[in-house]
């Protein structure tokens, strides 16, 4: 079993920066495919972006490319996003999930493609 654990959101002023992290309590690390979601009030939740196991593959909704980086730190069980350029449209929970696979350099960019879910952590972008 995997546990996913977010931290890191806040509320921070438009064009500001937030990083998140999600810490993975399972082994293996390396052997899942991580990505984070987000979810506004009365919004299906969304995806935001996508690495690979090896973390060599990376993919991003089209509205956060420029602005997001998802990183991961395999050693550290560790998958982070940077968020630069904050808008108040980016006002959100954030999610960050996990897909054991086999193949190292897949990522996924659908929620029913995931496994396991965090809690979420609570982003606000003030205007």
């Amino acid at each position: 079993q995997v546990q996913l654990v977010e931290s890191g959101g806040g509320l921070v002023q438009a064009g500001g920066s937030l990083r998140l992290s999600c810490e993975s309590s399972g082994r293996s690390f390396s052997m899942y495919a991580m990505g984070w979601f987000r979810q506004a009030p009365g919004k299906e939740r969304e995806f935001v972006a996508a690495i690979s196991g090896s973390g060599a593959m990376r993919f991003y909704a089209d509205s956060k490319k420029g602005r997001f980086t998802i990183s991961r730190d395999n050693a550290k069980n560790t998958v982070s996003l940077q968020m630069n350029s904050l808008r108040p449209e980016d006002t959100a929970v954030y999610y960050c999930a996990a897909k054991f696979t086999v193949w190292g350099n897949r990522y996924y960019t659908t929620r029913s493609e995931y496994n396991y879910w965090g809690q979420g952590t609570q982003v606000t972008v003030s205007s």
